[in-house]
Parts: structure tokens; sequence; C-alpha cells
């Protein structure tokens, strides 16, 4: 069957199922207009002369077409969208007073899709109404948060047949899906969006002959996609040949397509008009299309801003993403022209950080000049404000002038005048967080007990050694510095701070340098000075590996809780078994 003799019968099948006048795309819309392909239809028995309504033999003839079911994709974190994302998927924000997935649902429902299957990861527990409500099935991506939707698709490979593919935060103003399809395509329109989105080449006939980025203009990839059977099956296969690689493991499906479009069964373009398919990659852009977001968002995050500035929440503005951190997540946005950043807490760390102490930490640090950013902070809930700091970079760990600056502002922050009654214990802390593992798994630790012992023994050859406890930071880490054009510097991010022994500053900055001996050797002769001696140097030495120990073990727990540490956990352990090594020799 030609195309354009599928476009008209579909059109008398939907109107047959009360769907008349539904949204076609482009080419499907000249098809109609065409009365030569009509008649010719009528003539062949598709279609009933007198009504106009399809036949039997027109019925059958489409069934080759049905779409089997469909396939919403809604597991990955939307970290773009931030603030709203933080607080639920973007798949359940309501958009004009409905939610966008159940837009969806309700729209493939509408076409006669029944059977769906929605994959998903952040926050699962928020969709699982959606079972009850609309009768659809679940797959879960519990690594979604290292790894992105090819997993997904993967995960849903036994689902792909003559298949739906969709993304749970598109909004059609108009229903796009129909109860057949004639070929594999992907959906779009033709114009110039800000984002950065993904455009294609097509040929005379539509097909996708090649797929780009960074252009200003042309056929915009958007919305839903449907594979036939044999699209299904060529990406199927593609997916078990690169998976192990690692290459595609935080991708979106379209790079794929991108990398091997020519490796897989054909795909075509089908052309909607610009203004049907909405996807809002950022909070900004469904504020400009649904204004109930400029007034009231429902969000706690939002209502939490508003409340410190005491303004209104139009006037917060121009919300972006921060690299997400080891323990928290954070955006930043603008009031009145100055740019604040926000701090939202990491899943679990309610119970190794104490929020009350970290507030007294915050405006000790301020007032000695270490960190001017601090605006506020809520200890029931983990949040923080602070100023926002645009021009700086961090220290290079190669440069003894940057370590040189580094160090002044620690001596500086460990003789002040500040006591406090609370601070890192970072090997009684370490042992606390191994309780916490040991109540998921009893038997996770059993491998690390010889360097556990390494370390216990280490920190008995520190006590009593005549170093006294100062303020410190406890986090000395690259990313919570901050040297800015003047050469001035500031510490931000006071979570582990408090009363400790100051060779978990020194240490730690040593750790995250990986530094070798004799590196070490010199930044902890630099920050000494004139207190260099054997004793002092056993110490700090110690202490590299100590803190090292104490991250490994915090890495662990995050990990439990969730979080991806990459290789840094490696680092830290290695680290520490290094510098326990070399000590105990």
């Amino acid at each position: 069957m030609r195309k354009e003799e599928f476009y008209v019968l579909n059109s008398l099948y939907n109107g047959s199922i009360g769907r008349a006048g539904c949204t076609y795309d482009v080419e499907a819309t000249k098809a109609l207009n065409d009365t030569d392909i009509y008649n010719k239809l009528v003539k062949t028995g598709y279609i009933e002369k007198e009504s106009g309504s399809l036949t039997k033999t027109g019925l059958e003839a489409l069934e080759p077409y049905r779409v089997n079911n469909a396939v919403i994709l809604a597991a990955g974190a939307s970290t773009r969208f931030i603030p709203l994302s933080l607080e639920q998927p973007k798949g359940l924000f309501e958009v004009k007073g409905e939610r966008l997935i159940e837009r969806q649902i309700k729209q493939l429902q509408d076409a006669g899709i029944k059977n769906i299957t929605v994959v998903l990861g952040y926050k699962k527990e928020m969709f699982y109404y959606l079972e009850d409500k609309y009768g659809v099935k679940f797959i879960i991506n519990d690594s979604f948060n290292i790894k992105n939707n090819i997993e997904s698709l993967y995960l849903a490979r036994k689902e792909l047949k003559n298949t739906y593919i969709c993304v749970s935060d598109s909004y059609y103003i108009e229903n796009p899906f129909n109860r057949f399809e004639y070929r594999t395509f992907y959906s779009g329109y033709y114009g110039r969006v800000s984002s950065d989105e993904v455009y294609a080449d097509i040929d005379v006939d539509d097909r996708i002959v090649k797929i780009k980025r960074d252009i200003n203009e042309g056929n915009v990839l958007m919305g839903h996609s449907f594979w036939n059977k044999d699209f299904s099956d060529s990406f199927i296969n593609l997916i078990e040949q690169i998976r192990d690689g690692g290459q595609y493991n935080n991708c979106y499906w379209e790079l794929l397509l991108m990398d091997r479009l020519h490796d897989l069964a054909p795909i075509h373009f089908k052309q909607y008009k610009q203004g049907n398919i909405f996807e809002f990659d950022y909070f900004d852009e469904l504020r400009k299309f649904d204004s109930q977001y400029l007034g009231h968002t429902h969000s706690e995050i939002i209502r939490n801003i508003k409340l410190v500035f005491r303004c209104d929440e139009e006037d917060i503005v121009d919300f972006r993403n921060v690299s997400e951190g080891m323990t928290n997540t954070s955006f930043i946005f603008k009031i009145d022209g100055v740019d604040y950043i926000y701090r939202h807490p990491g899943d679990g760390t309610e119970s190794i950080i104490n929020r009350r102490n970290e507030k007294k930490s915050l405006i000790k640090a301020k007032e000695a000049g270490v960190d001017p950013t601090y605006i506020y902070a809520d200890v029931n809930e983990g949040w923080k404000i602070s100023v926002f700091i645009p021009e700086f970079r961090e220290p290079d760990y190669n440069s003894f002038e940057d370590s040189k600056k580094i160090l002044t502002v620690l001596r500086k922050l460990h003789k002040a005048d500040i006591t406090a009654d609370y601070g890192m214990k970072p090997w009684e802390d370490a042992l606390d967080m191994e309780k916490l593992l040991e109540k998921k798994d009893p038997v996770c630790f059993v491998q690390y007990e010889g360097l556990k012992n390494s370390i216990g023994q280490l920190y008995k050859m520190t006590l009593g050694d005549g170093v006294k406890k100062c303020f410190c930071h406890g986090d000395t880490y690259k990313p919570n510095w901050m040297i800015k054009p003047d050469g001035s510097v500031i510490l931000i991010d006071w979570e582990y701070s408090g009363y400790s022994d100051p060779g978990i500053d020194v240490g730690y900055y040593v750790v995250d340098a990986m530094y070798d001996f004799d590196k070490a050797e010199e930044f902890i002769r630099e920050y000494l000075q004139e207190e260099y001696n054997e004793t002092t140097r056993f110490h700090y030495m110690a202490y590299v590996a100590i803190i090292a120990y104490y991250w490994f073990v915090w890495a662990m727990y995050r990990e439990s809780c969730g979080a991806d540490m990459g290789e840094a956990l490696e680092n830290w352990r290695d680290m520490a078994v290094k510098y326990a090594e070399y000590l105990l020799k």
C-alpha cells in the first residue's frame, strides 16, 4: 500500500472511532486533500462509495500497520529542570491543569493504544498510582543515575515491536497518536529552537539520512517516535552489541541513532506543524508556556527562596543547574540582577551531617572573613542559600603558588579564636558509618578489615603527640576553594566543619590532589613552617591516610543510598592503603 493511500484509510478509521479532525502530520494532510487517491480507493473496494466509510477490505488492509503498544520513558531525574525536578519527576508536572504523563497516557488510550509500559527510575514511587488509575505497566531502571535512556530501552526490549517510543515530559496540543502507523518515524517540525536540540537531514522520501546538532534551523526532532518491528529488532541488536562497552551508558538513544544511523532499519521524519509539540527543558520555558508557574509553582524550594528574600515568585528567575556535588545538589537563581546559589541536601545526608552545627560554622566562617557568601541555612531541612561567585578558579594541584594561597587561608582559619562543641572525628565517624553500612549488608566490610586495623593503629599513634585541635573546615577538596581574579581566596561548604584535628584539612587536600610522599611532605612543611619536625610530620602524614579512609567509608555509605561516587571511592581507598603502608612499614 502506498503511503498516501494509507493516510486516507487511516483518516477514515479515526473518523469511525470518533476521532475525526485529529492532528495530522504535514504529509498526511496533503494526501487527504487529494481526491484522486480517494477515488482510487473507492474503485478498489477499500472505501464504500455511498457512505464514504471504510470497508472490511479497507480495514484488513490497515491491519499490518497496527500499533502494538507504547513505551513511555520516565526514568530520568531531569537535572536541567532545576529546581522543580528536585521535588518530583518532570513527567508529573501539571501543565495547563493536567499532569504531563497523564495527558500523554490518555491521548494514547484515546487512539486505541491500551498496552502502555512506563520505564521508571528517579522517584519511581511517585508514579505508582498510574497503575490503578490507567492500567499501565512498569519497568524499573535502577541505574537511571549513571545510565541514560538507552539503558531504559534495553530493559524494555521485550516490549519493542510496532511500538510508540514516548518521553514523559512531552506536551501535545492535539493528540498525535494513531491506531495504525505506516512506517518508522521520529516526529518533529521545521523551525528554529534556542536550546540544544537534535536536527535531521532527510531525502525526498523523508527518510532521515543524517542527524546533527549545533545548527540554528532545520528539521527539529521532538516528541514521540514510532518503531516498526524491523527497526525495533535492529535497535535491540545494536544495543546488545555496544552495551558492555560503556560508551553510550550516559547517553540519550538519539546519540546512538546519530552515530549508527546506517546500522539500523530506515527511520523517517514525520513533520508536524510547529506549535503542536512541546518539550520543556528548563523551568523558565514552562513559565512562558503556562503562566500559573509565574505566581504559584507549588514548589517548597521556591517558597523557601521567596520567604528568605521577601519577594514574589515571579521575581525569582534565570534558574541554572550546577553540577551535582558529592553530598548535595545545587542550582543558581537570580533576584534583582544578583545571582545566588541554593544547596539542596542529598539523600541520606541527614544521618551523617548535623545541619545545626553547619549553620553555626557558616556564621563563624563569615565573621572570620573566610567565607563571605553565606545568606541563610535551614537546620531542619538542610537547604542553604549563598551569594554566587561568578568569577573564580579552582586551585591547581601542581602549582606551589596556589598551595601557598590555600595554606595561608588554612593557617588563618586554624589560628582564629573560634571554638565549637562539635567537629569531625574521622576515625570514630568512620566506625559509625561502618555500622550504618553493616545494617544494610553485614559482610560488606570484611574485605577491608586489614586496612581498618592499619588506620586504627595510625590514629592511636597520633594521640598525645601535642598537635592541638582548632576550628577546621573538614572538606578541603578542590571544588570548595575559590581563587578570585584579584588573588583572594574563599573557602565554601562547611558541612563537615567544627573543632577538630588540623590534620583533617591538610590531609584531605593531599588526598584529593593524590600527592606522592615527597609532594605531601612539601605541602605539610609549607603549612607548618617553623613548627615542622619529625613528630608533626608524622602526625600530618598519618592524617592523610586517616582522612582518606574516612572518605572511603563515606563513599561506600553514599553509594548504599543510591549515589554514584565514580572513581573517587577507589582513589580514597588507594590513598588510605598507600599512606598506611608507607608509615607503618
